[in-house]
């Protein structure tokens, strides 16, 4: 006799709630229902190997098909009584349901899991919900339970041979995608990939005739020994490396892996592997699976996962994980902090492990791990002090060191007159070629720190390093890199410091939001007569800038040089006295005048600082005014004296031009140029 009833709700709109609370998730119903039969079937075989069940369990396989307009899910689990209905399927408990509204209105992953509403799920796309099943006790009947969106049901007696539970959903019109092979097929492989119980759909199929045909055999959707579940002591290399292939197809071979497997104080199993990392950072992210249970539950770790370790690939499987995680419920649960640290560490572990058994091969893929490593230093102190013990830098022989094995090769030499130890580097091999040469032929060594995460990485190691200071190769001249005595003095006086100055100021080029300025140092004849040089705070920061948003302050100001004359050297000699001798008589007269001129401002200076502003008459403010423009006309006309002179020399173009190409700044037709006045040069 069938009976009817309402589900046990406080409130007549449970269904509405559920379609539009739950609408952007909908596709989590099938996962729901074949979660369900997952459970029904594993507490079967828990009974039976408790003795509680003494019948053939048989085939335990978990069926979907269609028929129509209908998708059924089949399990031969335990099944339910018509009281196990009553109790499981009708009776939700709501305090208040208007209360669940207002609390609840903006948490849609709450809805489901947290209150035990999985198989409710099936209605937000189902316009009605039967349940067949017979229980696997002895003499149970077996019971129909039917439900059209609404709280009313009908529960009657049914027909049904077998233990066991089919759940009937009848597709709404809005929702007849989830009928469609192609859909269920992709909604399986995302949520039921790895569940512990075989899941049959459709059947597989072969080439015949000219197209695909269905053989009599099930096709299995699932993998239900996934590697991460299975004894890392029964698993070859080949059977991690292609468990990640299957996860990742298209991905290059994983560097390392690791193998998880705790039960305390949290139970946590899993597989995470050091892809090989390029350029992007943003590239690798969601490569983590989580599992619950073998049950997907997402790919967004973030919480559950240190930010740095998202760039790893791999499955995480936890049941102390809320199957339906939000970020906000992640955050304030103890058990994902505790996984999370606890991740991190055999991480680090494992690395170090690696690093000290079998150095070669870590070496080998330093260029791969570097910026994970580096990424997990500067976002997680605690993971910084475990790498730090195996942290790489490489030099320009591409050798490998440890922070405390290149402390000790260069201390010695590269100390400067302070006592901070200089770690030179270098950015780019070849556009620094020059630099790099030069500071070695000095006995120094140069790291290559050309990574994303470099200019970070160095700014984060001066401050942990004690007396420690990173400087880029061509960041200054070479005696200035590493000063190991004062600067020797520049033995011209003042007016031929002005002239050198003027002369080669006068032949830089105009590039787009660049300055240079030019500096005079005493270097030795031996050293370049011309250097390009770039401060090494500036361009660091302007690095950093364009990483980081909040330093758009730097990004946005020019890129400033400085044009180093070493005035010991014989061309910058030969430059100076051949003015000397080329403007002389030129400059007297303009020279004799702008003395003249530069004792009356002085006088007209000392005059009116004896008097208050309100004080100085319009007269004085004019003869001031006028002293200031003359200066400026009669220092011009000595300028373009030097200007003409550079124009016609040849060694001061040809010596700026090779400080340019240097540094990657000489193209165009500035380069053009420079071949043309090279080949005449030569002859």
């Amino acid at each position: 006799m069938a009976t009817t009833g309402n589900i046990g709700v406080t409130s007549e709109n449970i269904f509405p709630v559920i379609k539009k609370f739950l609408y952007s998730d909908h596709e989590i119903f099938l996962r729901e229902i074949v979660s369900n039969a997952i459970d029904a079937t594993q507490k079967l075989k828990t009974l039976a190997s408790a003795g509680e069940f003494k019948g053939e369990l048989g085939d335990l396989t978990i069926r979907i098909t269609t028929d129509g307009g209908k998708l059924i899910i089949s399990d031969r689990g335990i099944g339910m009584t018509a009281g196990e209905i009553d109790k499981y399927i009708n009776q939700i408990a709501f305090s208040s349901a208007e209360e669940f509204l207002e609390k609840y209105k903006n948490d849609t992953a709450a809805i489901i899991g947290h209150f035990g509403l999985g198989f409710y799920s099936s209605f937000m796309v189902s316009k009605k919900v039967e349940i067949v099943t017979k229980s696997y006790r002895e003499g149970a009947v077996a019971m129909k339970w039917s439900c059209e969106g609404s709280p009313a049901y009908e529960l009657a007696e049914t027909e049904k041979e077998d233990r066991g539970t089919d759940i009937i959903l009848t597709i709404d019109d809005e929702n007849r995608d989830f009928l469609e092979k192609d859909k269920i097929t992709s909604l399986l492989t995302k949520y039921c990939r790895f569940l512990p119980v075989p899941i049959a759909f459709g059947k597989e199929q072969e080439w015949k005739d000219g197209k695909y045909v269905d053989k009599a055999e099930d096709h299995i959707v699932n993998e239900t020994q996934p590697a991460w579940i299975r004894k890392p002591s029964d698993l070859k290399d080949e059977d991690y490396q292609k468990f990640y292939t299957d996860l990742y197809p298209m991905a290059d071979e994983p560097l390392f892996w690791i193998h998880l497997n705790v039960d305390y104080p949290f139970n946590l199993t899993g597989i995470l592997y050091f892809p090989t990392v390029k350029n992007n950072l943003d590239l690798h992210r969601n490569k983590i699976q989580l599992y619950c249970n073998q049950v997907f539950v997402t790919d967004a770790v973030e919480d559950i996962v240190p930010e740095f370790l998202t760039l790893l690939h791999g499955v995480i499987d936890s049941p102390d994980i809320p199957l339906n995680v939000s970020r906000s419920y992640l955050q304030s649960d103890r058990n994902v902090k505790k996984i999370s640290t606890h991740i991190t560490k055999k991480v680090s572990d494992r690395l170090e492990e690696i690093f000290k058994n079998d150095r070669p091969q870590f070496e080998s893929k330093w260029d791969s791990l570097k910026l994970f490593i580096q990424y997990g230093m500067l976002s997680d102190e605690k993971f910084y002090e475990r790498a730090a013990k195996f942290v790489l830098l490489k030099d320009t022989d591409h050798k490998y060191f440890t922070l405390e094995e290149y402390k000790k090769l260069i201390q010695e030499n590269q100390t400067d007159k302070e006592g901070e130890t200089i770690y030179l580097y270098t950015t780019s091999e070849n556009d620094q070629y020059s630099y790099i040469r030069t500071a070695r032929d000095k006995g120094y060594s140069v790291l290559v720190m050309d990574g994303q995460l470099d200019v970070h990485a160095i700014s984060q190691l001066e401050q942990k390093l004690e007396k420690t200071r990173f400087v880029r190769v061509d960041g200054d001249t070479v005696d200035n890199l590493i000063k190991k005595s004062d600067a020797g003095d520049v033995k011209i006086n003042e007016d031929q410091k002005m002239a050198l100055r003027e002369i080669f100021s006068s032949r830089l080029p105009e590039v787009d939001k660049t300055e240079f300025h030019i500096t005079l140092e005493a270097q030795g004849e031996q050293a370049n007569p011309v250097v390009l040089t770039q401060s090494e705070f500036m361009r660091r920061m302007r690095e950093m800038s364009a990483m980081q948003g909040g330093m758009s302050f730097y990004g946005e100001m020019p890129e400033s040089y400085n044009l180093v004359l070493n005035t010991d050297h014989r061309l910058v000699k030969k430059v100076l006295a051949g003015s000397e001798k080329a403007c002389t008589e030129k400059l007297e007269p303009i020279l004799a005048e702008i003395k003249g001129w530069e004792a009356r401002q002085a006088d007209l200076r000392e005059q009116q600082s004896k008097k208050k502003p309100e004080e100085i008459t319009e007269t004085e403010k004019e003869d001031m005014t006028g002293t200031d423009k003359q200066l400026d006309e009669l220092r011009a006309q000595r300028n373009a004296v030097w200007a003409g002179y550079a124009a016609e020399n040849s060694v001061v173009s040809q010596l700026i031009d090779l400080a340019l190409l240097g540094n990657g700044l000489l193209k165009g037709e500035a380069l053009s140029r420079f071949i043309s006045r090279s080949v005449k040069l030569i002859k």
